[in-house]
C-alpha cells in the first residue's frame, strides 16, 4: 500500500493490476481493523457489474460468513463521504438488506452483511440474454413489484427541498461531483479530465484529438441530434449542479438501484427484489435524480455494450464515416426484449406518476427533459472511460469500434433527436403527462 493511499483505494488498485491476493490482504486487513473479528479468509469477488467497488466473502474463525461489500471513486477518495442508510430505506417501506457492521470512515468505509445465497437480478438478467431468450416472466413479475413500490415511495415522500439539504445529498457523487475537481466546482475537471481531455480518440480507422471530436456532430442510424458531446458535458455541468436542483423537490430514494445492487430474495412463500448497498441513499435525494442510475443502468447499458465490451464485439457491427464535421453511425445495437419490457415498467409505474405529481405541486422545473438527459448521459460516460483499450477494473478496454457505438449511445441518452426518435425519446415522450 502506497503511504498516502487509504485502504480501499489500494485494494481497487490492486484487483484491478491482476494483483487480487495481495488486495485480499488489505481487505482483511480493513475488516479486522474496523470491526475486531478473527478472519479465516477473505475471498473478492471477479463481480463484472462492480465498476466503482469491490465485494466477496468474508469466513470468521466463530463460523460465521459475511458479504463485504465497499464503493469507492478512483483518485477521489479525499472527496468523498459514503453515509450507509439503510436503516433510512427501510423506515420509508423499501425491501433492503440492512448492513451486520459498517464502517463510514472514508477511505475505509466497508460494509458486512449477513451471507446469503440469493443471486444478484443483473446476473439473472444476463444469463436471459446470454441464452437469446426474450424474457423472464417471474423476473419481469418480480421487477413490476418493486418499481410499483419505489413509484409509491417517491409519491409518498415528495417533498419540498432546501439547498443545505440537496447540497449534502451523497447521490451528487455519482453526476455533479464526477465531473469537476475540487475545490473548483464550476469548470470540467474530475473525469471528464482523466478520462477524456487532451487524449486521442481511437476509432476504425482514424485517430482524432478529444478536443476535435468532443465538437463533431452526430447522426445515428440516419438520425441528426443536437449536441455533441463537449456541449453535452458543459451543459450537464450547468443543470446537475446541487443548487440547480434544490428547488425541483426531493425524495427518500436508494439512488443507485441497478440490479447488482438488487438481490433475488427466495423467500417461504414468495420471491422478492431486495436492495442492498445504500452508498447514495438519502431523505432528500433531488426527485429529478432519483431514478436516473436504475433507468440507465438496469435498460440502456443492455444487452452488453458497456460491461462486456469483448461480447459485444461478436454481436453488434457498426460503419463510421466522419465527414464535414458529422459522425455518421450505422449500427444494429438495439434494446433486448427483456430491457424494453423494463423500460415500460420504469416509463409507467415511476417515471409518468412523478412527474405528473411534482407538476401538480408546481415543483417540476421548465428544463426537465434536459435535467434528466444531462444526467443519464452522464452515467455510462462518467462511470467508465468509453475510449477504445481504456479498462476499468476487471472491465476489459473496448475495440475502436465499441468506442465510437459507446459514444453514440451516450448522445443519445443526452441529445433529443432533431428528426426521428428513438428509445430515450420513447422513455421521456411516453413519461410526460
Amino acid at each position: 500500500m502506497n503511504a498516502n493511499e487509504t485502504p480501499t483505494a489500494a485494494a481497487r488498485r490492486l484487483v484491478a493490476a491482476g494483483r487480487r491476493d495481495e488486495a485480499e490482504k488489505v481487505v482483511a486487513a480493513l475488516i479486522a481493523e474496523n470491526f475486531d473479528l478473527a478472519l479465516v479468509r477473505v475471498a473478492i469477488n471477479a463481480d463484472w457489474s462492480s465498476l466503482n467497488s469491490l465485494n466477496g466473502v468474508v469466513d470468521v474463525a466463530d463460523g460465521r460468513r459475511f458479504f463485504f461489500k465497499f464503493h469507492q471513486e478512483e483518485g477521489e477518495s479525499e472527496t468523498v463521504e459514503e453515509y450507509y442508510r439503510a436503516e433510512l430505506l427501510e423506515s420509508a417501506g423499501y425491501p433492503v438488506d440492512v448492513p451486520a457492521m459498517m464502517s463510514r470512515r472514508p477511505g475505509h468505509q466497508v460494509l458486512l452483511y449477513a451471507y446469503r445465497k440469493d443471486r444478484q437480478l443483473a446476473d439473472a438478467c444476463l444469463e436471459i440474454e446470454r441464452r437469446g431468450r426474450q424474457g423472464d416472466t417471474d423476473l419481469i413479475v418480480l421487477q413490476r413489484a418493486l418499481d410499483t413500490l419505489t413509484g409509491d415511495i417517491y409519491l409518498r415522500t415528495l417533498h419540498e427541498s432546501r439547498l443545505e439539504w440537496c447540497k449534502t445529498e451523497p447521490i451528487h457523487q455519482l453526476f455533479h461531483h464526477r465531473l469537476v475537481t475540487p475545490p473548483n466546482d464550476t469548470s470540467l475537471g474530475g473525469r471528464v479530465e482523466r478520462f477524456y481531455a487532451g487524449k486521442p480518440v481511437i476509432l476504425s480507422g482514424v485517430t482524432v484529438l478529444w478536443k476535435d471530436f468532443a465538437r463533431l456532430r452526430w447522426r445515428i442510424n440516419g438520425i441528426e441530434y443536437r449536441h455533441c458531446l463537449g456541449e453535452l458535458f458543459q451543459e450537464g455541468l450547468a443543470r446537475l449542479r446541487p443548487a440547480n436542483l434544490a428547488s425541483s423537490g426531493a425524495v427518500v430514494a436508494h439512488g443507485d438501484a441497478h440490479n447488482a445492487n438488487v438481490w433475488i430474495e427466495q423467500g417461504a412463500k414468495a420471491a422478492r427484489l431486495v436492495l442492498f448497498d445504500p452508498a447514495f441513499a438519502g431523505r432528500h435525494v433531488p426527485a429529478l435524480l432519483a431514478d436516473v442510475k436504475a433507468t440507465f443502468h438496469n435498460i440502456f447499458a443492455h444487452p452488453f455494450w458497456l460491461y462486456h465490451p469483448a461480447e459485444a464485439d461478436t454481436r453488434f457491427e457498426s460503419d463510421l464515416v466522419i465527414r464535414n464535421g458529422w459522425i455518421e453511425l450505422q449500427h444494429d445495437w438495439a434494446l433486448s426484449p427483456l430491457r424494453a419490457e423494463f423500460l415500460e415498467l420504469k416509463r409507467d409505474l415511476i417515471w409518468r406518476p412523478l412527474l405528473a405529481e411534482l407538476y401538480r405541486l408546481h415543483l417540476l422545473p421548465d428544463d426537465w427533459r434536459r435535467i434528466v438527459r444531462c444526467a443519464l448521459f452522464c452515467c455510462p460516460t462518467l462511470v467508465m472511460n468509453l475510449s477504445a483499450g481504456a479498462a476499468h477494473g476487471a472491465t476489459p478496454g473496448r475495440s475502436p469500434a465499441l468506442s465510437a457505438l459507446s459514444f453514440a449511445i451516450s448522445v443519445m441518452s443526452g441529445s433529443e433527436p432533431a428528426t426521428g426518435d428513438d428509445a430515450f425519446v420513447a422513455l421521456l415522450d411516453g413519461s410526460a403527462f
